[in-house]
């Protein structure tokens, strides 16, 4: 039964790195549906491929063929729908909601825009330490309204940044939003779109 996965991958930044990869996912009847780069470092970049496999019987021989490609890892795969939305529309779409968002509705929509683009857990909006609006299980707010009153001095290129939060202050409105994840840990790419969604959201409060 046809599978879709999304593998990640830390590579050398050299040229042929990425085409090895995809030759060893070819060698197991795997097809390449799309790649976005999360990271890219001085040495190494961290990659994202959404791959179209036959048989999920088939996902340990795919990571094993990727593995044995000289000088890459694989951080973390897993099955997502075959309908699953690239991640940069689902950006493009969130931020067209929110531009068509009532004002009354607007942070719920950033609630859930931020939530369905991260693929997260759950996110939550804050407004000090009021929770505005919310979409799962949040962790407690006392302590998220601590760390994130104690991160508005980092970028999205912070290498201390934790890999399971992610959030954007809204400097106009004194709002903040936050999304998090267990698995798979959340990169630079991921920081980026969050931040412009706050951006946008802020602009339009």
């Amino acid at each position: 039964m046809m599978v879709t996965i999304v593998i990640r991958v830390w590579m050398p930044d050299r040229p042929g790195a990425l085409g090895q990869v995809a030759s060893r996912i070819g060698a197991v009847r795997g097809d390449v549906l799309g790649i976005e780069i999360l990271e890219h470092g001085v040495e190494q970049v961290i990659d994202e491929l959404t791959v179209a496999l036959p048989d999920i019987d088939l996902v340990p021989l795919l990571l094993q063929e990727v593995d044995d490609v000289d000088g890459v890892s694989v951080e973390s795969v897993r099955t997502v729908d075959p309908d699953r939305i690239d991640p940069n529309l689902s950006t493009l779409a969130a931020g067209a909601a929110l531009a068509e968002s009532s004002s009354d509705e607007r942070l719920e929509v950033l609630c859930q825009g931020v939530h369905r683009v991260v693929e997260a857990d759950w996110a939550v909006v804050l407004r000090g330490s009021e929770v505005i609006a919310q979409e799962g299980d949040t962790p407690e707010v006392a302590w998220l309204v601590a760390f994130l009153a104690g991160s508005e001095h980092l970028s999205e290129t912070d290498e201390t940044l934790p890999g399971d939060l992610v959030w954007g202050h809204m400097v106009t409105s004194g709002l903040t939003v936050a999304a998090g994840r267990t698995d798979p840990p959340i990169h630079e790419r991921e920081r980026i779109r969050i931040s412009l969604l706050a951006r946008l959201a802020d602009a339009l409060l």
